[in-house]
């Protein structure tokens, strides 16, 4: 079994050595543990940093793409060069490497398709009690949209299994944190959580420039999400409070009538028809979103063929002597290998293999 540990980097040439020196290099049931740095436009020494360390594996962008397509490249790369298990982990040493064994575990032993650190938010000293109860009030808005129970919904220490890699898509360009989770909650993946401790801080964060971005984006990824796999929940519940809103002012005016009350009531009539409009709106968008998931269902399920087709079959747990992905335990390869197209070709050390479409 072949573990990738991909890192996603913004200028992290102080703090990278402390995150590579802390991955562990032997696993139990882990045959091969690969190292991969996702350089997303580092305008600073992160790559030569890496190589001088031995990092072999890179992706590179010429620009900073967000941490959604830095996601998704890492996840490419390491699905075409055989990967069982994606640890996803970050540069600034946030996360404890020393805990990747355990949190990898379940993986292996086919427990779980996705582990989730805890950070244990509240315990955080350096988050303020207004991060405190943000982080805890949007950890349970995602586990209503994914029916899960995660204490810490937007922690980016994570691990994957092959198969929910070959059934996750990331569309978001923020962070794929909350998007993957409505998704493994709606494919019924086995989602787990690992209590850890974090790291001391060593810089402000870059993927938001204000914690209300971070709430904004977050919360326009969720909705978006929520709405894809449960349109009917979202547009039964507006139709229903439009209906309410026609049928009171259309009972009020009904009413006045009946008892001979003088006047026109057109206020009545106005605001009756405003909401019944409202509520066939709702009723009609309700058709065309079923549809539309009905729709992305069928192209996910054939993305996921492709996938299957692009980066060969999925891999179950690790066992002695068992065949992962075409190649006995432990592995004859020498070194990382593109199965991207065509014949198998080793990768140097010290070589970037692109995906396609990144620069």
């Amino acid at each position: 079994m072949k573990l990738f540990v991909q890192i996603p980097c913004l200028n992290e040439e102080e703090t990278l050595p402390d995150v590579l020196a802390t991955i562990p290099r032997s696993i139990p049931g882990v045959d091969e543990i690969e190292i991969l740095v996702v350089d997303d436009g580092s305008t600073d020494n992160t790559v030569e940093v890496a190589r001088r360390l031995g990092v072999r594996h890179f992706v590179r962008h010429t620009r900073n793409m967000g941490l959604a397509r830095s996601f998704r490249d890492g996840v490419d790369y390491a699905l075409r060069h055989g990967a069982d298990v994606v640890v996803n982990t970050d540069g600034d040493n946030q996360y404890p490497q020393e805990r990747i064994g355990d949190l990898v575990l379940p993986v292996v032993l086919g427990n779980a398709d996705i582990v989730i650190a805890d950070r244990q938010t509240a315990t955080i000293a350096h988050f303020s009690p207004l991060k405190k109860l943000l982080q805890q009030a949007g950890s349970a808005v995602v586990n209503f949209a994914a029916g899960t129970d995660l204490p810490d919904a937007a922690s980016g220490f994570r691990a994957y299994s092959r198969a929910a890699l070959l059934r996750l898509n990331v569309v978001t360009q923020f962070s794929y944190c909350m998007e993957t989770i409505i998704q493994a909650g709606h494919k019924r993946l086995r989602i787990a959580s690992l209590p850890v401790t974090t790291n001391p801080k060593t810089r402000e964060s870059r993927l938001f420039t204000s914690m209300w971005q971070h709430i904004a984006k977050s919360a326009q990824a969720i909705s978006r999400s929520y709405v894809m796999f449960k349109p009917h929940t979202v547009f039964v519940t507006l139709g229903l409070l439009f209906a309410l809103g026609a049928a009171l002012p259309f009972g009020r005016y009904a009413l006045l009538l009946a008892t001979g009350t003088a006047g026109q009531h057109l206020q009545s009539i106005v605001l009756g028809a405003t909401s019944l409009v409202g509520a066939l709106l709702s009723f009609a968008l309700l058709v065309l979103a079923d549809l539309q998931r009905t729709n992305r269902v069928l192209l996910e399920e054939t993305l996921e063929r492709l996938k299957e087709v692009q980066y060969g079959t999925t891999a179950g747990p690790a066992l002695p002597g068992a065949p992962q992905n075409g190649r006995p335990s432990g592995g004859n390869l020498p070194g990382p290998v593109d199965r991207s197209a065509g014949p198998a070709r080793p990768v140097g050390p010290g070589l970037a293999d692109v995906p396609a479409g990144v620069q």
